[in-house]
């Protein structure tokens, strides 16, 4: 079986270490765990591995966060992959810092990439994994706020819920959602 992950971020050396990025992050530390190195490729960096039977593919668009849908759609045409085999990680401001949820569908809750994907897709029948990096900001400095660099403080905990991301990737893709959601609200 195989599973398109697309970790959602701008590209660009201004935007890394991000709020904004972390979906980056994600599928770069994962890759990194897996041994596996990100080649450009159409409308994004793509690496493959095999866990546990399943084959993995992570994209990292190319496209800007705010147009994501295309590079999604493109690679789940290209690679045959079913719309039920794709997972988005995605940052969340409405979760505090460390939270994670995964979810099977749902509104784009205010998020530009996940609007995109759902207008590229046609349906909002995909999995999510949103991942929260809080809301500590002024009314108006949203975007300042996300596209804003970790502070100092706050690198403990997003170095530990990159890595309980990682995680549950690999466990969505060999013990499926369900079980994923309640490793997740342990």
């Amino acid at each position: 079986m195989k599973y398109l992950v697309a970790g959602l971020g701008n590209i660009g050396s201004e935007y890394e270490g991000t709020r904004h990025n972390i979906g980056f992050d994600v599928a770069d530390l994962l890759a990194r765990q897996e041994g596996v190195k990100f080649s450009g490729d159409k409308l994004g960096d793509i690496a493959e591995f095999k866990h546990k039977g399943r084959t993995i593919v992570l994209l990292k668009p190319s496209t800007f966060m705010n147009l994501s849908g295309k590079a999604v759609k493109y690679w789940l045409d290209k690679l045959r992959i079913q719309p039920e085999n794709l997972l988005v990680i995605v940052d969340d401001i409405h979760l505090d810092l460390g939270k994670m949820r995964l979810r099977d569908r749902g509104t784009d809750g205010g998020h530009n990439g996940l609007r995109d994907i759902q207008e590229k897709l046609g349906h909002t029948h995909y999995f999510r994994l949103r991942i929260g990096i809080g809301k500590n900001f002024h009314p108006g400095q949203q975007s300042n706020y996300v596209l804003g660099k970790w502070k100092p403080a706050e690198e403990a905990a997003v170095s530990e819920m990159t890595s309980n991301a990682a995680n549950a990737i690999r466990n969505f893709v060999t013990l499926g959602f369900k079980q994923t959601v309640d490793a997740l609200n342990k």
